[in-house]
């Protein structure tokens, strides 16, 4: 069975995250969001925005599209 969403979005963007060799607080800093949202997120607690998705995508070098891509092969 496949993992959910707001899961397999979280492991992908903590995956994305560590090999960009950045902090949560780093990445929240990059994407203009709050410092809680990122550990939030990769824990799978919470629904992303689209202007959330696109904010961190962007910060970590990708597309909303392909960081959506990944999370679903997850």
């Amino acid at each position: 069975m496949p993992m959910p969403l707001p899961a397999a979005l979280g492991k992908a963007v903590k995956e994305f995250r560590k090999k960009a060799g950045l902090s949560q607080d780093a990445l929240a800093a990059a994407a203009k969001v709050h410092r809680t949202y990122i550990p939030q997120l990769e824990a799978g607690r919470i629904n992303i925005t689209i202007l959330s998705l696109e904010k961190i995508a962007r910060a970590l070098g990708l597309t909303a599209g392909e960081l959506l891509t990944a999370a679903e092969k997850k």
